[in-house]
Parts: structure tokens; sequence; C-alpha cells
């Protein structure tokens, strides 16, 4: 792919005038911004079979069938199903063997009269690469960031007519597909924080890839997926939840950080304010993490995605890198409590004043939003094991003249110790167990779950020898790693 992007206007145009393309578009919310491009290059009867939108509820409800919001995941669906299927009815028989039929489909909140709501939608399109071809898909999820109604009508459908060239000509490697949704475009006016591929064109494809490349992109600051491999919309996922979050390496996951997350979910569970079977909890890796050791290492960041998934863990891959920054991520989505469990020598980290450089406030300034909405840190002992003394709360060196920043935290109750951990695992440090895996020391095994070692094992991760030579990890790195690792990494934050 060429440093020159094409204009919206040649992308609109080449789709019109490539004969195979034939299909529909349904859109509901912001007008048809996106069909409006076909129609104002010219040659738009070559392509659109019909253009619709059903705003009135009811009719929406009668079209598609009901739901219970508007602007989701389910209605996108719903849109695309009804339409593709009666495109291939109605005009399979016709012109089958040379079309290969689309549905367009979005539905979105554009910045209301007030600009009380959230500014957000669903964006996808079901199609047939070739005529007669089974089905492919790509559903988006877009935040819009102009603060005018006019702008936002403007990028979505930008956004719009880049996903449908992206598609078509691009359907054969998605990393390139991602990269050109802002085509035209910038982070500034659009946010893409989901997206899902499905169906024969990307049967090689893994989705929790492609979500971290939205994050590597820049497209999106975060990027969520379940341990099953389901890439999660984070709104839908966070909305009005007590939420608990570990940030760990996690390569690999070892005993001390699932003791971590559990005792933190016993103590986060019993506060007044949470209710215990709301808890979402999230395995939260940075980009600057993965980056470590320079470019992102593809199969490395599959190997800790998958020994998090052994362990049942929602995996967030974040660029937030200062914690006060997580939290104002987390807090747009919920008004209820959010905690995050760290060790000991991250806490001290996060007393360190050289981290805060960058804000005019220092170190208060980035407190003060990390704590101004009730955020609470859990805290997980630091044992040295020539001595055997533990480092906590109550016995941290902090530096004298943050002590009582320090203390007043702590007597506040937005720093606490964690009491219900189990001792047998703090003398398990991960570099240790990575090193053991490498150096074929069986000992290793001792120091993570069962499930874990298995998958390990199983699947030759972290240079583990006892696995098969050829691996469904490699399949999936051949697949998806096209230009991976030729982005150039942003400033990271220590934390």
């Amino acid at each position: 792919m060429t440093n020159e992007r094409p204009s919206t206007e040649r992308k609109a145009l080449q789709i019109n005038l490539d004969p195979r393309r034939y299909g529909s578009f349904a859109e509901i919310g912001a007008g048809q911004e996106v069909v409006r491009w076909f129609f104002r290059v010219g040659a738009a009867a070559g392509t659109i079979a019909k253009s619709m939108s059903a705003y009135d509820m009811a009719v929406s409800d009668a079209i598609y069938g009901e739901c219970q919001r508007y602007v989701c995941r389910q209605r996108l669906e719903d849109m695309l199903t009804r339409e593709h299927t009666l495109n291939i009815e109605r005009l399979k028989e016709q012109r089958g063997d040379s079309t290969a039929f689309f549905a367009f489909a979005d539905t979105v909140s554009a910045r209301n009269y007030h600009g009380t709501n959230e500014c957000h939608g669903w964006m996808g399109i079901r199609f047939q690469a070739h005529p007669r071809d089974e089905d492919s898909q790509i559903i988006i999820h877009v935040r819009m960031l102009d603060n005018n109604n006019a702008a936002q009508q403007e990028a979505l459908g930008i956004v719009g007519v880049n996903l449908l060239y992206g598609a078509f000509f691009l359907n054969h490697e998605p990393d390139q597909l991602i990269e050109s949704l802002l085509d035209n475009l910038s982070t500034q006016r659009i946010e893409i924080d989901m997206i899902e591929f499905s169906g024969i064109a990307f049967r090689h494809v893994d989705n929790r890839v492609m979500s971290l490349r939205l994050v590597q992109l820049g497209l999106s600051k975060a990027a969520m997926f379940s341990a099953d491999g389901e890439v999660l919309q984070p709104a839908e996922v966070l909305y009005k939840k007590p939420i608990l979050v570990e940030r760990g390496s996690y390569r690999p996951v070892t005993h001390v950080n699932m003791d971590m997350i559990q005792a933190a979910q016993k103590s986060f569970r019993k506060e007044d304010d949470v209710d215990p079977d709301q808890v979402v909890t999230l395995a939260e890796i940075t980009m600057r993490n993965l980056r470590a050791n320079g470019e992102i290492d593809l199969q490395d960041f599959l190997a800790r995605v998958d020994t998090l998934a052994a362990c049942g863990m929602t995996v967030l891959i974040s660029d937030y890198f200062e914690y006060y920054r997580l939290a104002a991520y987390l807090s747009q989505y919920t008004k209820k409590k959010i905690a995050i469990t760290m060790g000991a020598g991250s806490l001290h980290e996060l007393f360190e004043e050289k981290y805060y450089t960058q804000l005019d406030g220092g170190i208060l300034e980035s407190f003060g939003r990390m704590f101004k909405n009730d955020l609470k840190l859990y805290v997980y002992p630091l044992m040295d094991r020539e001595t055997g003394e533990l480092t906590t709360v109550e016995n941290l060196e902090i530096a004298p003249e943050l002590r009582k920043l320090y203390d007043y935290l702590v007597g506040k109750g937005c720093i606490e110790q964690l009491h219900a951990y189990n001792p047998e695992h703090l003398s398990t440090f991960s570099r240790e167990v990575l090193k053991m895996i490498q150096s074929g020391d069986d000992e290793w095994k001792k120091h993570v779950p069962p499930e874990v070692a298995s998958v390990i094992q199983k699947r030759g991760f972290f240079g583990c020898k006892s696995h098969a030579p050829e691996s469904r990890l490699a399949a999936m790195v051949a697949a998806n790693s096209s230009s991976f690792g030729n982005i150039p990494a942003p400033v990271g934050f220590p934390v």
C-alpha cells in the first residue's frame, strides 16, 4: 500500500465503477451520510440497489424487530441480516453469477441540539468478496469527537466510505484495511474502539490481533476482548459496573498474578457500594509493556493473552501508561467504584515525582485526577527473599516531602493493604519464571497455575521446548503479521 491515500471521492467512485459490487445502504441516526458520497460522485446506479433510513422507532421495529436500544450492536446485526438477505433473495437469480452483493448499515447517535448525549455509533458491512461467495462481515464501533453535529456527520460519512472500500479492495490485507479506516480523517475526529472480522474472507484473522492493531495505530486508546477471544466494546461491558483492574506484563501469568487479583476481589466485593455480582475484572497490558523490547512481538502478545484466557480473564490493551489516565478512561463508562490492584513495588514507583514532570501540577495534579472519582488502590506485599521482610502499605519508604500526601491517601482509604494473600506465592517473580521456561528448568511449573502450565507446554509459549514444532500460534502469527511491526512507537510512560 503506497503512502498516498486516495480521497474519499476517489474511493466512492472506484466502488461505483466496479461492476461486481451491488447492494443496500440502511442508516439510522445521523442522516444518510455514507450513501450520500456515492450519489455525489456519480455512477451510483451501478452500486446502490436501495438506500433507506428508519428514524421512527416504531417504523424501525416493524422492519428489523424490537430491541431495547437503537444504537447498539444487536440493532446493527439485525439491519445487516435483513438487508443482505433481501438483496440475495430478490437479485440472486437475475445477477448472482456476476455480482458480489453487500449490505452496509449504521445506527448512530450524533450530537443532539443540547450537546448532552454520547456521540457514538455502530457501523458494519456484510458482503460477498466474490460472486456466489459465502458471506464475510466487518463491524466497528466509532466514537465521534467533533463538537458539532455537521462535522460529526461528515466524519461518519468518510469513515463509512473507508470501511466499504477496505472491505472490497483490502480484505486480503486486514492490517492495511484497519489503517485505511481513518484515511482523510484524524484521531481528533473519530475513534474506533472495536473492530470484528468474521466470515470466509477473514477465516485466518485473529480479532485479538486486530484489537491490538487499533491501539498500535492510535485509532483507539484501548481495546478489550474476552477469555474466549470475542472482541468486546468497552462501553457495553463497563457501563454502570464496578471495575477492578490488575496491570501486569503476564510473561507468563504466575500464581502471584492470580493471587493478587483474587485477594483484591475479596476486598473489593466487600465495599459498601459495590454489588459483588456486578464487578468487572480486567487484566490490563499497556502498549509500553508490549514494546518493552522494541517493536511489538506478535507471538509474545498472543502467548500472554492465551495464558490469560486459560485463567478466564478479560483482557484490556491500553495506551494509558499513566494511572490517572487509565482511571479517567474507566470513569467515563461508570460512576461505580473503580479499583486498581498493584504490588508494593509499583506503588513505590507511583510516588516518584520524576514521572510527572509533563504535568504543570506535577504529582499533585496526577493524584488529584486519579483519585477524584473515588478510585481505590489495593496493594499486594513485596517480599525480600534474603530477609523474609515484607514491604507493605504500612512500611513503604516514601520521600519525606511526600509523606504527608501518602499518609493522607492511606488514612482516607484510597490506598489499602491486601491481607487475604497466599504467603507461599510471595517468592515468585515472573522474570525468573520466564528464564526457567527458556532454559528448560521444569521448576517453572510450580510458579504458574496448572492451566497456564498446560497451555505453555502444549503451544511452546515463551521459548518452552516441550511442544509440537508447528503450532496454531505460528499459523496465527503468519496470517496477521504482514506489516505489523513497522509503526514507530510513541514515547511511553515508565509507571
